[in-house]
């Protein structure tokens, strides 16, 4: 054997030896976001004091807080996404800060109908109307529309909703109730009728990798409200128990997924506050690619909810 290729065994045997001494290369680390920045407080107003619903628009935060326990009186919190700057919007039709059309009002998504902006609002009231519609301008609104929501002929009053498309004669919805996902449609000027229903898939929670492990009791946290963004097909899912809230992530959904979403190996938030005994994110969502939510915070000194944006994150 000449002493060249006796040099080049050796260099084999070299990196060989490397790499079992080495061991596996390390798996890529997931994505995992657990800070975040506060934007403005919703302190308690006018008898409500439970936040629920969420939406994030191009410019402002909308953050709704209830009369918790009866659920028979609402206000919406403006947010300026920039600065921070709160106001508590004004009820056009009532002309007063408050309104009693919202139930729990535990979700809300923005749709622009002929140049005006409307919020689509989901009660949670099996009674009444499931859903209702605001027309906005600036900071007042105004009661627009009334709807039912049915599936197989039964009540169903969701806690979730997004927007998923819009036509010149149609709004498409995703809504959601526990793991459960459900498409639905309305005209695009209606203001009453009926939504009828239909499954569309599950969201998976056991099992669900947070920061790339299982959280043992997760299927014991609560669902709250949801995002959709429509853009990269990528469905948003926070869970809340105590300190704790874990969002979940979805990529490849759509109206036409059936059968059990998987939640992302990849990526995943939560916050595990030791400041608050109750941190509950109640709602999400992107605007300007920042993942945005309010919260339900309280401690022995009292409540501290807000608006609030994940550090470092920008969905792609």
């Amino acid at each position: 054997m000449s002493k060249n290729r006796m040099s080049r065994a050796a260099v084999v045997c070299g990196l060989v030896v490397a790499m079992i001494a080495g061991g596996p290369p390390a798996a890529a680390q997931a994505a995992y976001y657990n800070t975040y920045t506060d934007l403005a407080g919703t302190p308690d107003t006018s008898g409500c004091t439970g936040v629920q619903g969420f939406a994030a628009g191009t410019t402002y935060l909308y953050s709704i807080k209830t009369n918790t326990g009866s659920d028979t009186l609402a206000v919406i919190y403006r947010v300026n996404k920039t600065t921070g700057e709160r106001v508590v919007m004004t009820n056009g039709t009532d002309n007063k800060s408050t309104n009693t059309w919202l139930g729990h009002g535990n979700d809300i998504t923005i749709v622009d109908i002929d140049g005006q902006h409307h919020m689509f609002i989901v009660t949670m009231d099996k009674d009444g109307a499931q859903l209702v519609r605001l027309r906005y301008d600036g900071t007042t609104y105004y009661h627009a529309g009334s709807y039912q929501l049915r599936l197989n002929g039964a009540v169903l009053a969701p806690s979730g909703i997004d927007r998923v498309s819009v036509t010149s004669t149609t709004i498409t919805f995703m809504f959601k109730s526990g793991k459960t996902v459900y498409n639905g449609s309305l005209p695009l000027r209606a203001s009453s009728g009926t939504i009828d229903l239909v499954k569309a898939f599950d969201l998976q929670i056991e099992g669900a990798l947070v920061n790339g492990a299982v959280v043992p009791d997760l299927t014991t946290f609560d669902p709250q409200g949801f995002f959709y963004d429509e853009t990269t097909d990528v469905l948003y899912n926070p869970l809340t128990k105590d300190n704790r809230s874990i969002v979940l992530v979805y990529r490849n959904v759509s109206p036409a997924t059936t059968g059990t979403a998987p939640a992302a190996d990849d990526l995943s938030f939560r916050i595990t506050s030791s400041t608050y005994s109750m941190f509950e994110i109640e709602g999400v969502g992107i605007s300007g690619g920042k993942l945005y939510f309010n919260t339900n915070r309280s401690n022995d000194d009292g409540a501290f909810d807000g608006v609030h944006v994940f550090k470092d994150y920008v969905a792609s």
